[in-house]
């Protein structure tokens, strides 16, 4: 201690000699040996350096204690830094390792531990809220939506805790928020598409989409809208079925408004009936997808559609022969029209006979006391199985052959069109030609009275168009032949081919111009027997006498002094059909 050279040290060792001398002193008043002083100074010597000792174990203990703690607080800070990914932070430990003591750098290296804890706690929070967003959104993607504990639930032993893991995380997070923000409007828009469908088809919304999922109805603010591909997949595959039924329903109300017009035609249903199912008839009339107004389509719609038909139909039973008689009219208005033979197996006398006759035959058999059937619905099955097996005919069936026969004239007429306006030209220009046949006979059609000048513009006209008939004639003749041919059948006018009497028409016409040009030069040889008389006898005959005589020889003068032949009206064969 002397050696040491502290104050401290000086004073101990002044104290400690001033001690000795007067330990000495006691032990010479006592009267020690010196042999007992040596062993009283050895043993206090061997106390002493004990105490020393203990001491020195002491101060040892306390700085590994101290190095320990650098030691693991170094530990600890390159943990935090390697965890938040502080690379460029360097230890105030290693860089003063040298320079100061062991307090003094665990004093040093003990903020920067702190500073990192916290900053270490900042990032786990961070690190804890987005992985919870994306922990919610992958659930609510994966289809096992449902409330969790967003910090509880996950791994907080993250070891990567720098900006470079929590840049990924929410780059991750930003790609399932924008998933979910596209599939949200998408899973709105198939909702609002079943419930539109729904509304047509008067469907409960509210069970369909629940089939689908329940948080689609989001009665439950805590659940989340499930948005998986499971929810999407079964979204559509309810409007699939939706569509289909709406497609399903819309061809039937279709298929029963056709049997109703065609009802109300027959039975001449009055306005006040068909005003009652305008709202169904103004549905057929747009198309599916443009159905949107609530109950549409609902089974109520179509029963009461349905019951209309139905009823309409045994209506329409009990006026059977009534229908059959009108229809069979229509038909023969349509042939009249159109100059086509109608079918001879439904005129009315035979359809009136076959329907008379299976009613009365049937009745008597129903009748019979062999057959006693109280059950309506036997009596209508036995009545068509006899109708059947006796060969009559179902007045439904005798109907349905009627309206097969419409169609067909229809038909028929729509393909004989052209030709049929180009014969009635061809007939008025007939009608033209013998008008002006009678004008010309007429021996005052230049007297100035009242319409006089009309009938001479008519006979200008008359004459050009007649003038066109057999360019006409030829024409309307190539145009039946070419129709023939594409149908591979004849075209009969009035149960005549069209060909044949448009060829007499022409050998007529062709006889009545030879007529003609034989009465001009009958009439020229005349005109010269007179020329010759008068030149020999140098008189001529009075006018009246000529006329006279002309009249008696059957023949008229016309306007120019020609000679026609009396007008007659000519059967098919002649010059007018």
């Amino acid at each position: 201690m002397l050696a040491m050279g502290s104050p401290t040290s000086v004073r101990t060792g002044t104290s400690c000699n001033a001690l000795l001398r007067d330990l000495q002193q006691i032990w010479n008043d006592i009267g020690e040996s010196e042999a007992e002083k040596d062993r009283m100074l050895l043993e206090l010597e061997r106390e002493c350096l004990e105490v020393y000792r203990r001491k020195f174990d002491e101060a040892a203990n306390a700085k590994a204690r101290l190095r320990q703690s650098v030691a693991a607080k170094e530990a600890e800070l390159a943990t935090l830094m390697a965890s938040l990914g502080e690379l460029n932070l360097h230890s105030p430990v290693q860089t003063e390792k040298k320079a100061t003591s062991l307090k003094e750098q665990l004093a040093s290296v003990m903020p920067l531990v702190e500073d990192l804890k916290l900053k270490k706690e900042e990032r786990v929070k961070q690190f804890a809220e987005i992985k919870a967003q994306i922990e919610k959104i992958t659930r609510e993607i994966s289809g096992y939506s449902h409330q969790i504990n967003a910090v509880g639930s996950l791994d907080l032993e993250e070891q990567d805790l720098s900006l470079r893991k929590l840049t990924e995380y929410q780059t991750h997070l930003h790609t399932l928020q924008k998933e979910k923000s596209e599939r949200i409007p998408k899973i709105l828009e198939y909702v609002n598409e079943v419930h539109s469908l729904c509304g047509v088809l008067e469907l409960d919304f509210g069970k369909i989409v629940s089939d689908v999922h329940p948080s689609l109805l989001g009665t439950r603010p805590e659940q989340s809208t499930n948005i998986s591909n499971s929810t999407l997949e079964s979204l559509e595959q309810a409007i699939r079925r939706l569509k289909t039924e709406r497609k399903v329903r819309f061809q039937k109300l279709k298929d029963i408004v056709a049997t109703l017009f065609e009802l109300w035609n027959l039975m001449d249903s009055p306005k006040e009936d068909m005003s009652n199912f305008s709202k169904i008839t103004l549905i057929i009339g747009s198309s599916e997808s443009e159905i949107v107004e609530p109950g549409a389509l609902s089974m109520e719609i179509l029963e009461q559609a349905s019951a209309e038909v139905k009823r309409l139909t045994e209506l329409k039973a009990s006026r059977m022969k009534e229908l059959v008689m009108k229809r069979r009219s229509e038909l023969e208005d349509i042939c009249y029209k159109t100059h086509i033979e109608p079918d001879p197996s439904t005129a009315a006398e035979k359809s009136n006979a076959m329907i008379d006759s299976g009613l009365i035959s049937c009745l008597q058999a129903i009748n019979c006391p062999l057959f006693t059937f109280s059950n309506l619905f036997y009596k209508v099955l036995y009545y068509k199985s006899f109708l059947f097996f006796s060969g009559l005919v179902d007045p439904c069936e005798l109907l349905a052959n009627i309206e097969v026969q419409i169609n067909k004239a229809k038909a028929e007429a729509l393909s004989r069109k052209e030709i049929m306006d180009r014969i009635e030209r061809w007939l008025s220009a007939c009608d033209e030609e013998n008008w002006l046949e009678d004008y010309n006979q007429d021996e005052n059609r230049y007297s100035a009275g009242r319409g006089a000048h009309i009938n001479l513009k008519r006979a200008e006209r008359a004459r050009v168009t007649v003038n066109k008939i057999p360019a006409m004639v030829d024409n309307l003749i190539t145009r039946t032949l070419t129709w023939e041919d594409e149908k591979k059948k004849l075209f009969l006018y009035d149960g005549v081919r069209l060909v044949s009497i448009l060829e007499d028409y022409k050998l007529a016409r062709q006889q009545k111009e030879e007529e003609k040009k034989r009465y001009r030069d009958q009439k020229k040889l005349q005109d010269t027997l007179l020329t010759e008389k008068e030149a020999m006898y140098g008189s001529k005959p009075s006018p009246r006498r000529s006329n006279s005589c002309r009249k008696a020889n059957g023949y008229r003068a016309n306007g120019n002094g020609s000679m026609t032949p009396t007008p007659r009206r000519n059967s098919v064969g002649g010059a007018t059909p």
